[in-house]
């Protein structure tokens, strides 16, 4: 594991500041808080990551991986190496599957300390089990490693957000995906009545709200 000392590493306040300010046309062109690599089940390189969001012009961003930081890290590693005068800020990240309301439902995870022993079961590239896999779990593990637990994709499961989003609000989850692409539209662009739904839902609970491209192909911007 690369060390990156807790001084090294984008503060969570700074995180907060960028998710004040999100809008409906901050991802994939400003940021975007949901990509993997080939760490899980993407197609990219970290390093390529890096290259895409420099070319691009983003302000910030975070590897998603599921049940991983490895592609986080290598992807750190590369930045700090880079020679740019404009450099996104990169936060850690995870996408973890979890249990909520009975459903596998994933929660990402920011700005956590990787090392930290409560997030141990959570990056051992595989689904975690048993007393480890409630969400009632998963979100104060992200929180006590000093990082923020926020629900993926909340129109994206089998259970309506109206449901998902109470119930992970009840568990102290700190906030939503709310500007997602949930028909892979290309050019990318969030979901206009499902951002809708999950917006009102933020709002009614007091959660952040964030965006990502969940990007798993070639291409940052983009889906597939």
């Amino acid at each position: 594991m690369v060390a990156i000392l807790a001084e090294q590493r984008p503060t969570v306040k700074r995180l907060k500041d960028a998710w004040a300010g999100l809008h409906a046309r901050s991802c994939p062109d400003v940021y975007n808080f949901h990509l993997h690599t080939v760490y899980s089940d993407g197609r990219l390189e970290p390093d390529e990551v890096i290259q895409q969001a420099v070319a691009t012009g983003l302000q910030g961003l975070a590897i998603t991986d599921h049940h991983s930081v490895r592609g986080y890290e290598r992807a750190y590693r590369y930045l700090m190496e880079l020679n740019s005068p404009s450099k996104p800020v990169l936060w850690s990240g995870v996408e973890i599957s979890c249990e909520l309301l009975g459903l596998e439902v994933h929660i990402l995870g920011y700005g956590f300390d990787p090392t930290h022993d409560l997030m141990a079961p959570y990056l051992q590239g595989i689904t975690p089990l048993g007393d480890d896999y409630p969400a009632a779990v998963v979100i104060p593990a992200i929180q006590s490693a000093g990082g923020l637990a926020v629900l993926a994709h909340p129109e994206r499961y089998k259970k309506p957000a109206q449901e998902l989003v109470p119930a992970a609000s009840a568990l102290g989850v700190d906030g939503v995906e709310a500007y997602y692409a949930y028909h892979n539209p290309n050019p990318w662009r969030p979901s206009p009545e499902k951002t809708a739904t999950v917006l009102h839902l933020s709002r009614v609970y007091g959660l952040w709200v964030t965006c990502g491209t969940d990007t798993h192909g070639r291409n940052i911007r983009c889906r597939m």
